[in-house]
């Protein structure tokens, strides 16, 4: 039995993997595009509209498809990863979106990428201690 915290946060980032990728799409691209770094060498608007399709299938596969937890949240993790740089990028060149208007709440953001990587590695059961595996707890 998988412990009920470890199903919440699954289904909490998950979920919330999914309006992202939605709002890529549709009310905040504008926002989002801001956010593509001036080097990346694809247009900003693809790369808005590919992370967004990417961000819909990682979350809603972590909540639809529990049995594949670990491959969904693993793959989310790397997503997470993958994207730092951007992040970096938005800090370096003072780019404001979505309120992170000043250096001091752009560095802040680049300490929660770590967070958001482990939640995922969480979300997908990556983190339990081994002993843990398919018994039932104590």
């Amino acid at each position: 039995m998988r412990s009920l915290p470890a199903t919440v946060l699954r289904l909490v980032l998950g979920s919330f993997m999914v309006t992202a990728g939605v709002l890529h799409l549709t009310t905040q691209r504008q926002e989002f595009t801001a956010q593509v770094p001036e080097w990346f060498p694809v247009d900003d608007d693809l790369t808005v509209v590919g992370s967004g399709v990417a961000e819909i299938a990682l979350g809603a596969g972590l909540v639809a498809l529990p049995a594949k937890r670990r491959l969904f949240g693993g793959l989310l993790a790397v997503f997470f990863v993958v994207i730092f740089p951007g992040n970096i990028a938005q800090y370096v060149e003072g780019t404001d979106a979505f309120g992170l208007d000043t250096d001091r709440k752009r560095l802040a953001r680049l300490f929660f990428q770590p967070v958001l990587v482990l939640a995922a590695l969480a979300a997908g059961g990556w983190l339990r201690r081994s002993g843990s595996r398919g018994g039932s707890a104590s």
